[in-house]
């Protein structure tokens, strides 16, 4: 059964020694990039959310007379 992971796995073996800090750093570089992906998300959700307690009447006059 030749999976992805399986795959990965057998030229990861088939490197020189010498290249797999190389490889962790780019695994790492590529899970640190979905963390921060998600973190995006969420703060995009959250200040999406936060603008609906500005919109209202009483602030709209306030700030149209500023």
């Amino acid at each position: 059964m030749n999976t992805a992971k399986s795959i990965l796995i057998k030229l990861i073996d088939e490197i020189p020694e010498s290249q797999i800090p190389e490889i962790i750093d780019f695994i790492t570089f590529l899970k640190n990039k979905k963390n921060n992906n998600e973190v995006f998300k969420d703060l995009l959700s959250a200040s999406e959310s936060s603008i609906d307690f500005w919109d209202n009447d009483v602030d709209n006059e306030v700030w149209n007379n500023v």
